[in-house]
């Protein structure tokens, strides 16, 4: 039946792996259950169709015993009337109909292990479902942390670049003012040397001008009589 080739993948798909390998197990897990949802309705009206087949199958099975033991009854009731050719009749119709119960055997058999299958894969499909719904809201309260936590390390690594570039500009000023002291020395390197002799002479003359006035002042004094 194409149904059961078409849900094979039901029956093999371990749900847990599924959401393990999933890049976004909040979204997956959302598209599966609409999946499995529908597959399951699906899967129902199959399933009651595939066991409507096995029990008329069954059925067919039964009557055929049933009519096979009654043949058998008749045939011996009219030996035991002494009608042997009734008895004969009654043999042929049982022996056509033990010939017609092994080809109903082998289609209830079929049908049987449809229906087996159809239970196996209705039964996953409802044990998937509860699995996703039990799991749903957990899978995405982890995908939401695991999202802020992406955010959070995006943050850090920009304060990271932040103090990369502090850093930078620290060492920057640090070689400014390196520049700075240098030039200032160079400059102190480049001016004229002091003359010391020089400086001296300033100072002894400064010295005998101060002396001079004080000359000129006494002799104003003593000439005022002061």
């Amino acid at each position: 039946m194409g149904i059961l080739e078409r849900f094979t993948d039901i029956i093999k798909a371990n749900i847990n792996d599924l959401l393990d390998r999933a890049e976004d197990p909040a979204k997956m897990i959302d598209q599966y259950l609409r999946d499995l949802t529908e597959n399951l309705a699906e899967v129902k009206k199959e399933t009651a169709g595939v066991m409507a087949q096995e029990s008329r199958a069954r059925r067919m099975v039964e009557d055929n015993r049933v009519e096979t033991e009654k043949y058998d009854g008749l045939a011996r009731k009219a030996l035991q009337a002494g009608n042997e050719g009734d008895a004969r009749v009654f043999l042929a119709k049982k022996q056509r109909l033990t010939e017609k119960a092994a080809s109903l055997q082998a289609t209830y058999d079929a049908a049987h292990e449809n229906a087996q299958k159809m239970r196996q894969m209705h039964d996953k499909l409802v044990e998937d479902i509860g699995t996703l719904n039990a799991r749903r809201e957990m899978i995405k309260a982890k995908v939401a942390v695991a999202k802020t936590q992406q955010k959070v390390n995006e943050f850090s690594s920009s304060a990271d670049k932040a103090a990369g570039a502090m850093s930078a500009f620290e060492r920057m000023e640090a070689k400014a003012d390196e520049m700075l002291d240098r030039s200032s020395a160079m400059a102190e390197l480049n001016g004229q040397p002091k003359d010391e002799a020089a400086e001296l002479e300033k100072k002894y003359a400064q010295a005998g001008a101060s002396s001079a006035v004080d000359e000129e002042l006494a002799r104003l004094k003593a000439e005022m009589g002061l």
